[in-house]
């Protein structure tokens, strides 16, 4: 799921973790502004219906778009513009999300502090903007602030909706999101709304409607990054609903416009692997991480090739996740999914548990529970974890890693009609996982054996 891996939108949904695409990663790098569509906005209604209603009159909102250097040039030139700082602030931010790069947040920072010294009230561009930094940075708590502040200094900016839907998912405030999702699309049922809109719809487990938003969503698109964002979460869609070819057609299609698009080729992988071509996993893989060397991808990698009984090849991705998680704990950042689940599975699941504790402090999201409970188990504290993997999945959210972490659990506690239960769900979809799917399919058959 989301999420949180670069796409469009106004400004960019952070990123959940593996369990589900979305909720692995969805970096949501988004333009901060669209355009009016002159179409009803979604109403996030709890039957799923959509109920028309009308587009809101605020301003358009839109930050002036470029280059990176053609704004770096527009602040050279006009170095009191908080504007062109804050639009300058955004494009470091959406550059650090699909290339991994933990310094140009810094530059991001300066952009928007200057933005701010130049225009300390009132200024909503920036403020979005710190907040689509501090999401980006995994500090929720901060991003809710600076949300708040650019909904109050905007009242009519989409964008900084979005921002605060961000970070009021990733703070388990999931009714708080709806709502704020809600306004976004009263105000502009663009692109970036309806993509949040699917994603609130997906986190409940409504996979209809959350792929009926995000058709919309892309025909909404009005960029090739917008269109790339929607089919590779189409295509992780396709997945969950247990259709790998057709995951691979449409990310197959997408990549002819969008070739060097990370996200895309790493979805094309996952579908390689639910039809059983490592090979081609493995290469699209390799080329995602070409580009971005963004850690789910590396372990990913790194935990296909370990099945593939490639043990020097999955060390090496090994070896690069442990550098940028040193280089996260140098910076005092706390950690991600990717980096709890790979510490429970590949290192210390004593430190795996002292790292989600750390997380879930200020990002008490499903992902992370999921990533709690999984590290909980591996070290031994099953009663515990079975507490955190109900969280995870409370909400609904449909996730066959979370039922397999789940499903373990419950086995070692000695209930293997619950393990039986959440298993069956696991495996409906193919190759959710490198290295667990087998061992799902494993358990079950060991189960079934016994019983």
């Amino acid at each position: 799921m989301h999420p949180d891996h670069t796409t469009p939108m106004s400004t960019p949904p952070p990123a959940p973790s593996r369990g589900g695409r979305r909720l692995r990663n969805i970096v949501v790098t988004m333009a901060l502004g669209a355009t009016m569509f002159a179409v009803g906005a979604v109403m996030l209604t709890p039957g799923g219906n959509t109920a028309p209603r009308p587009a809101g009159h605020g301003r358009p909102d839109e930050a002036p778009r470029g280059s990176i250097e053609a704004l770096q040039a527009r602040v050279a030139r006009l170095p009191k513009d908080p504007g062109g700082w804050a639009a300058l602030g955004m494009a470091y931010v959406q550059q650090a999300r699909s290339t991994a790069d933990p310094a140009t947040y810094d530059r991001a920072e300066k952009a928007l502090r200057t933005s701010l010294s130049v225009q300390g009230e009132g200024n909503t561009d920036a403020e979005t903007a710190m907040g689509a930094l501090a999401a980006a940075r995994h500090d929720f708590p901060a991003a809710l602030r600076w949300a708040r502040k650019a909904t109050t200094s905007g009242p009519y900016s989409s964008s900084a909706y979005g921002v605060l839907a961000d970070a009021h998912t990733q703070l388990g405030h999931y009714d708080e999101a709806d709502d704020a999702v809600q306004t976004m699309t009263d105000l502009r049922p663009d692109a970036a709304s309806l993509a949040r809109a699917s994603y609130a719809f997906e986190l409940k487990g409504n996979t209809a409607r959350a792929r009926a938003l995000m058709q919309r969503s892309l025909a909404a698109a009005a960029t090739p990054a917008d269109k790339a964002f929607a089919h590779s979460v189409l295509a992780g869609l396709d997945l969950q609903d247990a259709n790998p070819r057709a995951a691979l057609a449409r990310t197959q299609t997408a990549l002819r416009t969008a070739p060097t698009d990370s996200a895309l080729l790493e979805s094309r992988a996952r579908a390689y692997l639910a039809l059983g071509d490592t090979a081609k996993a493995v290469a699209d893989y390799r080329a995602a991480i070409a580009i971005a060397p963004l850690p789910h991808y590396l372990l990913g990698l790194g935990e296909l090739e370990q099945a593939l009984d490639h043990r020097e090849r999955a060390t090496e991705n090994y070896d690069l996740l442990r550098a940028q998680d040193r280089i996260r704990e140098a910076a005092g950042d706390p950690a991600d999914t990717d980096a709890i689940l790979f510490e429970a599975d590949h290192g210390n699941p004593r430190r795996a548990v002292a790292l989600a504790e750390e997380t879930l402090r200020n990002r008490p999201f499903v992902a992370v529970h999921d990533a709690y409970a999984w590290a909980l188990h591996r070290a031994g504290r099953d009663g515990e974890a079975l507490v955190q993997a109900d969280k995870a999945l409370a909400q609904g959210t449909r996730s066959a890693l979370f039922r397999y972490h789940r499903a373990a659990i419950h086995h070692a506690l000695g209930d293997p009609e619950a393990a039986r239960r959440d298993l069956t769900e696991a495996l409906r979809e193919p190759g959710f996982h490198p290295l667990h799917a087998d061992a799902a399919h494993d358990l079950l058959q060991r189960i079934d054996t016994t019983s």
